[in-house]
């Protein structure tokens, strides 16, 4: 019975309530994995001799979305996706184990979006440079690689797109991450003692005005990444380091000052590389690279097709091409996937004028 003061069941019937509720919860989680085992050997049995593919970012994708349609609340849609995440990313290692090249060392950013996208079941692997998951990902060590492309403050990541130049993976999907960055040093170091600061080159433009305002005096020494400056200060008690939350755990840093971002909103924009083309999931981007001529109006033509049949283009960057003194090539993302009959028709056009147009994959647009 409700308490008649408040009206609210008696905390001991609010809690019997819940432990059924968690029963049933656990026994659909099974349930659940059970059907996905039975997915993998379905899988096996249609691909034969081929190795068959267990993950697909767009029917995952289309599995968030529906969650977030679904969800009434309490929780909000951002909450009930990283729980869903969680339970794909269990129930996928059951298929498959997913191997996943980063950007490293551990603690970076791009550990983070790599989690974010595959979950905590997946099987990291830190890799030095940007170049270097290209290579693990395109020689099959692994299946697919995650890599920063652009920020919101600093804007791209040229090197993450001059890797495309010259190879054949697919763009599988993309995360964005809402990045903050905290000031950190070790746990037994002397706060009023620091004389240095590590972090990333793109990190400490990102921290300029709070730097410039708390610590104005002191050296900015430019780390390989923000997890290798919070690795330094543990063995240099005078230094500091500028990363975030994931760092400080693994190295045991003691946090100074949170969210010392210039800007709140601070975001990077991670791609997920692979060697296999995607599927619709209805919520797409493409991205493209094109080498145009050499010629008064070669842009427009260009971006023309895009105007007049109304795709929406979300972003275009150009890069030398390397293969002649003031030669380019134009990066372009938008809307849509490759296979939609308007995008098609859109890339036969941009085809007849340009040089060269090269698919850098269609994928789900990224989740909140």
């Amino acid at each position: 019975m409700a308490d008649k003061t408040t009206g609210q069941e008696p905390l001991t019937q609010l809690r019997q309530r819940i432990d059924r509720l968690d029963e049933e919860i656990l026994q659909r989680l099974n349930e659940r994995a059970r059907c996905a085992v039975q997915v993998a050997d379905v899988k096996k049995l249609e691909s034969e001799d081929v190795n068959p593919v267990y993950y697909r970012p767009e029917r995952e994708a289309q599995v968030l979305r529906r969650m977030a349609d679904l969800n009434e609340g309490p929780l909000s849609n951002e909450k009930i996706t990283q729980v869903y995440r969680q339970i794909m990313s269990a129930c996928l290692a059951l298929e498959e184990p997913l191997e996943v090249a980063y950007l490293g060392p551990e603690g970076t950013f791009t550990q983070l979006a790599a989690l974010k996208q595959f979950g905590n079941s997946v099987i990291g692997l830190p890799m030095a440079t940007v170049d270097d998951v290209f290579r693990e990902v395109a020689s099959e060590n692994c299946h697919y690689g995650v890599v920063p492309v652009e920020n919101s403050i600093e804007g791209v990541i040229s090197h993450t797109l001059d890797n495309f130049l010259s190879s054949s993976l697919q763009i599988c999907g993309e995360v964005e991450l809402r990045v903050h960055h905290h000031l950190m040093i070790a746990e037994d170091a002397d706060e009023t003692k620091i004389d240095r600061i590590y972090s990333h080159q793109q990190t400490l433009g990102q921290c300029r005005r709070w730097l410039d305002s708390h610590y104005p005096n002191i050296p900015r020494i430019v780390a390989t990444s923000n997890a290798e400056a919070a690795r330094i200060v543990l063995e240099e008690k005078d230094a500091a380091a500028i990363a975030g939350e994931i760092a400080a755990e693994i190295y045991g840093l003691r946090v100074l000052s949170k969210k010392i971002e210039d800007q709140s909103d601070n975001t990077t924009r991670f791609i997920v590389v692979g060697r296999d083309d995607v599927g619709a999931s209805g919520h797409d981007k493409t991205s493209i690279m094109v080498s145009t001529r050499n010629q008064p109006g070669a842009l427009f033509k260009l971006l023309e097709p895009f105007h007049r049949h109304g795709v929406s283009l979300t972003s275009i960057e150009t890069r030398p091409s390397k293969t002649g003194m003031w030669s380019y090539v134009f990066f372009i993302d938008f809307e849509g996937h490759r296979n939609d009959e308007v995008i098609k028709t859109v890339l036969s056009e941009i085809d007849g004028d340009a040089l060269e147009v090269k698919m850098l994959g269609s994928y789900p647009r990224a989740l909140s």
